[in-house]
């Protein structure tokens, strides 16, 4: 039976590590808070322990031998191993966290382009998003802030405004394609959704055009709307600029040049009266920044 070899201290292979990646026991020690005789200490162990010379002695510095060099890739794995499963288990005890509720459709077509550039912001901080499907979730829980529609004037709340919405009708190319003009598009099977943004009566009088035919199919959420209009199912009554990037891509076309202003927004907002703690406050002034004209 062939004798278990003990696995060497951690500490010398940390030496070790640093002295093959720099060549320079000086400069290793100086990067993990050691003296040069504590680097070559650890090596000279370590490499008693293998039974191999890790390194060549040169008239300046040193360079891996053979052993040396085969050696290090495996120990730089165990330690990123390493480092990622402790950051994994327990990093996330160390980060401060904000939490957010709002509407699906916000959510995913106005925050989540914006999250990069939250995760470079605050690189220390854990945003805990989740989703709100009836009036009632805003009060289930107990959220730093959340996303609301509507004018404002939400009872017992500080809001501030993020979005200037305007409506337009918008279609996918394959719907348009059918058409045999463009003015014939109110002829295309229409979208609805419940609730605030169930308003084609009202772009179609504000237009100038005659009422619309009722509408073929009504969702209850404006996320599936669009994406049954990307794939042909009819033409929606598209909310910018939650749909910017669907009319710059190409998923979606315009099928007017009107865009009727709407009354209600989305207002971030949070408890009136609770004092803001200095990350409270940073996040609501990146959220505020984020609802400026992009460039």
């Amino acid at each position: 039976m062939t004798e278990k070899r003990p696995s060497p201290s951690v500490l010398w292979l940390r030496s070790f590590e640093a002295a093959a990646r720099t060549l320079n026991f000086t400069a290793a020690g100086n990067e993990i808070g050691l003296t040069q005789a504590a680097i070559s200490q650890h090596i000279k162990l370590l490499e008693a322990e293998l039974g191999v010379p890790l390194f060549r002695r040169l008239q300046r510095g040193v360079e891996l031998t053979a052993e040396g060099g085969a050696y290090l890739p495996h120990v730089q794995a165990a330690f990123r191993s390493l480092d990622r499963s402790t950051n994994d288990l327990f990093g996330t005890r160390s980060l401060e966290t904000l939490t957010l509720l709002g509407p699906v459709s916000f959510m995913t077509l106005w925050l989540a382009p914006r999250l990069a550039d939250f995760r470079a912001t605050f690189p220390h901080v854990r945003l805990e998003m989740a989703t709100m499907h009836l009036p009632a979730d805003y009060l289930a829980g107990d959220y730093h802030f959340d996303i609301r529609f509507g004018m404002g004037d939400f009872i017992g709340r500080t809001s501030h405004r993020l979005t200037t919405e305007t409506f337009l009708p918008a279609a996918s190319p394959s719907l348009v394609s059918t058409l045999e003009d463009a003015g014939s598009w109110p002829s295309l099977p229409l979208l609805s959704v419940s609730g605030a943004r169930e308003l084609w009566p009202s772009w179609f009088s504000a237009a100038g055009l005659p009422p619309p035919a009722q509408p073929r199919l009504r969702f209850d959420s404006f996320i599936t709307a669009l994406e049954a209009a990307c794939h042909g199912a009819g033409a929606l009554l598209a909310s910018r600029p939650l749909v910017d990037a669907h009319l710059a891509d190409g998923r979606l076309v315009a099928l007017s040049d009107f865009e009727m202003a709407a009354d209600a927004a989305h207002f971030i907002t949070f408890a009136a009266g609770r004092a803001l703690k200095p990350l409270d406050s940073m996040f609501l002034d990146w959220m505020i920044a984020q609802s400026q004209p992009r460039s």
